[in-house]
């Protein structure tokens, strides 16, 4: 046998096809969803929010709206409902001028300060971005603030050495940035990734048994109807997310440090992804049999970006934030942000999950109904042919 002729082969061609088109499908899905850091960075929604009762307040509040790289400012709402905002990640930073900014600042009362709230149970860039920008604000403003303070100081230049140290170091801490982290995330990129990795973990599994299942559900459907089969092959997803859900939350707790308490819940969801990433991934092998895996890995690149862990909803350019709303990667990825390290609301991410599962089967129940014609049983067959 001849090279050339080897290279004609099934086997030799569809490698040279597969190799092209994941490479084609990876740089292209990954390189344009990047470029939206820090390009998109003005699209991350903060709040402002200014409680002072004097002039300064209001003139940091105006600096602040007009130099700051944020399109969407809220400045109308309470210091309570931005904390709220921003423990649903619906907000990324919340600036709180306090009532007595103005008058600790006149009247020397200790150094002024501004509240800088960070969540940090969200997308790492948002998290790492926010800290960056907040370290600049505050470097502006202690900058701004000494100058000021400097100025009414030096009216009175002729002081004693002493009594002019005194003034130099009250010119030094005339303000002080206060940074708070909200939903703080132990340190290690191990932990900031754990819910992008528990949720993959189950779903790459999951797509394999989709192949695998729906294989087995062709193959024997001339041994029972394929209502029976379809049910068969969805309580073998249940049973095998049941375990691979166990072993998974198990490495997930022998490596990160996390509360015992949660084990059940963390758990009890993985049984969740693992039934609803089976069903979504199921739907286009129900479709074009085995060949839906060439599809199925396009998919699941693009939730990479598409589910959250590294850039925040608000980021995403169009066809990654669509693909966030009806694939199951994102419902997950925030479900365990919330779980193991926020203060939100777990179950609307939950519900939605649930959610897309629920559509998914009923997508390949009709798959199945429509496209899937019922093969006589073999031992039928025999028994209706007339004998003689």
């Amino acid at each position: 046998m001849k090279f050339t002729e080897f290279l004609k082969s099934k086997g030799a061609t569809s490698s040279i096809f597969m190799g092209i088109f994941y490479a084609i499908c990876m740089l292209g899905i990954f390189l344009p969803g990047y470029t939206s850091i820090p390009k998109n960075i003005d699209q991350l929604p903060i709040a402002i929010v200014n409680d002072d009762a004097g002039q300064f307040g209001e003139q940091i509040e105006e600096s602040l709206a007009g130099q700051l790289p944020f399109d969407n400012i809220k400045t109308d709402v309470t210091n309570k409902e931005a904390m709220q905002e921003l423990e649903d990640n619906d907000l990324v930073l919340v600036i709180h001028i306090p009532k007595t900014f103005s008058s600790e600042l006149q009247n020397n009362e200790g150094p002024s300060s501004i509240d800088f709230t960070l969540n940090e149970a969200g997308a790492t860039v948002v998290s790492s971005t926010m800290n960056q920008v907040v370290s600049q604000i505050n470097s502006q403003l202690q900058q701004q603030f000494s100058q000021q303070t400097a100025e009414g100081v030096l009216m009175n230049f002729n002081v004693p050495e002493e009594q002019a140290k005194e003034l130099a170091e009250k010119i030094e801490n005339s303000y002080v940035g206060n940074v708070v982290t909200i939903n703080d995330i132990p340190n290690g990129m191990h932990n900031n990734m754990l819910p992008m990795f528990l949720t993959m973990a189950l779903y790459v599994g999951a797509m394999i048994a989709a192949m695998q299942l729906v294989g087995a559900f062709r193959a024997n459907r001339n041994k029972a109807t394929k209502t029976r089969l379809f049910i068969y092959v969805q309580l073998t997803a249940i049973l095998i997310g049941v375990i691979a859900g166990l072993v998974s939350t198990g490495v997930a707790f022998g490596i990160n440090d996390l509360s015992s308490d949660l084990f059940l819940q963390v758990w009890g969801q993985q049984i969740l992804n693992y039934w609803v990433c089976f069903n979504f991934t199921a739907i286009v092998v129900f479709l074009i049999g085995e060949a839906g895996m060439v599809l199925n890995i396009p998919i699941l690149l693009v939730q990479t970006i598409a589910n959250g862990a590294t850039i925040s909803r608000d980021m995403m350019y169009t066809p990654y934030e669509w693909a966030s709303h009806i694939t199951p990667m994102y419902y997950s990825v925030q479900a365990y942000f919330a779980n193991l390290f926020g203060s939100t609301n777990v179950s609307p991410f939950l519900m939605r999950l649930a959610a897309v599962g629920l559509v998914a089967m009923l997508i390949n129940i009709i798959i199945v109904w429509l496209f899937h014609k019922p093969v006589h049983n073999a031992k039928n067959q025999a028994t209706a042919t007339p004998i003689g």
